[in-house]
């Protein structure tokens, strides 16, 4: 049995070439007060489609994607690793071509869109000439599509859509949205749910307001209310009633991408909380000198490695089984540890930075608040430790212990009497010779 930890070398060499273009090139975007989703923006378009056509030139644009579709087709280990470093700047995943929830759409497309469907919308998506929104989350229902009032009823040749949806990630800068609405309300729950593509511009989108998370200063977070949209009914993906299976085709892999983005950021935090620490001078020396210092460190390295390794198993089992089915158990588990060990390593680098770490000269409070949206985007923390504990129980459901298993010490004791009893043998031996 062969068992490695070492990356193919030709494929590191390519980590290597992203690791210096991200931190030399891409990560400087950050700091000019332009989005990476606004496509409309000559600014923006003219700093990073330059940077795009380099990512092409090296055969890495949009690897998530097959060949016939522009990418590589990696595997989630090899994504998983990419991802890691383009964690660490907010235009990475743009400039490679493999930003969310642009990606998570192009799947959707990829896998249940017509032709038509897919000359439309896939092609300008994928070259990212334009950007869109999944619009899903509902203010009274949060995350559970179960509790989802918005409506889409067929009239002729015509779907017509009435709600509101919340938090519909860059909807203002959306080309066009995925809509999740009711489409049979007598059907069993998980089948109640259908999806449409909406373009923008279509007569009853409106947008409300746009929400920023705290600490922005331009919201992307968009509040939309659909009053009677009309969209023709070949705007409907896949079949009717078939939203909960097409929205699984986009989020085992995301959720693998967030978490390793995620290790990242946070390896970028320690990085930065371990130089402070040893340039920090206090009477006696510097605060890595202390020990509270130095058991935060520990923590943060320990908990990131930890979570690093078990993410790249995750990725590691799809890349096997190629089945999210068979990995449901450990791609929940990482989404419901990501945002606790985001949240903990963020929180002792604010700490070991002092007042300048809760300060806006730093950005790290940004990285406290990364780590709850973590907790909630793509459902709660809390939904999918359920998820791990009833599929880890299920592997037990056959299991009829008595009030006293078998397992207990006294059982298990008699157990071994019976197979091995010295005294028993040292009477067979005494006698054997008498």
């Amino acid at each position: 049995m062969a068992w490695d930890f070492e990356t193919d070398p030709d494929f590191q060499r390519k980590l290597d070439w992203i690791e210096d273009f991200v931190r030399d090139k891409v990560e400087p975007l950050g700091l000019l007060g332009i989005h990476p989703y606004d496509v409309r923006n000559p600014a923006r378009n003219a700093v990073v489609r330059p940077l795009q056509r380099d990512v092409q030139k090296q055969g890495l644009w949009a690897c998530h994607l097959g060949a016939e579709l522009g990418g590589q087709g990696y595997g989630q280990v090899k994504l998983g690793l990419m991802n890691e470093i383009l964690g660490g700047a907010s235009f990475a995943p743009v400039v490679f071509g493999c930003q969310a929830p642009d990606t998570g759409n192009a799947e959707i497309l990829a896998h249940y869109g017509t032709a038509q469907q897919k000359e439309r919308y896939l092609a300008p998506l994928l070259a990212n000439e334009i950007v869109s929104a999944f619009s899903m989350t509902e203010p009274q229902g949060g995350s559970d599509p179960t509790a989802f009032i918005t409506s889409a009823v067929r009239d002729g040749d015509e779907w017509v859509i009435n709600g509101e949806k919340w938090f519909s990630t860059n909807g203002k800068w959306a080309e066009f949205l995925i809509v999740m609405a009711v489409t049979d309300p007598d059907a069993p729950r998980h089948k109640r749910m259908s999806m449409f593509i909406v373009p923008a511009s279509t007569p009853g989108v409106e947008i409300i307001r746009n929400v920023g998370v705290y600490g922005q200063e331009n919201g992307s977070e968009s509040y939309i209310r659909y009053s009677d949209v009309r969209v023709p009914a070949d705007h409907l993906l896949g079949e009717q009633g078939g939203a909960f299976v097409i929205s699984q085709t986009r989020l085992g892999g995301g959720r693998v991408h967030h978490a390793m983005r995620t290790v990242g950021s946070c390896r970028r935090l320690l990085d930065l909380m371990s130089r402070r620490a040893v340039s920090r001078k206090t009477r006696t020396g510097v605060i890595a000198d202390y020990q509270a210092v130095q058991m935060q460190i520990a923590d943060s390295y320990i908990e990131l490695e930890q979570f690093k390794l078990f993410v790249l198993k995750t990725a590691w089992t799809i890349d096997k089984y190629q089945d999210y089915r068979t990995v449901r158990k450990d791609i929940a588990a990482i989404k419901a540890l990501m945002p606790k060990v985001y949240h903990d390593i963020a929180a002792r680098c604010i700490h070991i930075h002092g007042s300048l770490g809760v300060s806006n000269e730093m950005p790290f409070v940004g990285g406290l608040i990364a780590s709850m949206v973590m907790g909630i985007a793509d459902g709660p923390t809390e939904v999918h430790k359920v998820t791990v504990a009833k599929e880890h129980l299920r592997q037990y459901r056959d299991v009829s212990d008595p009030m006293f298993p078998d397992y207990s010490l006294l059982a298990r004791r008699e157990a071994a009497r019976q197979m091995f009893d010295p005294m028993e043998e040292l009477a067979e031996l005494a006698e054997a010779n008498a």
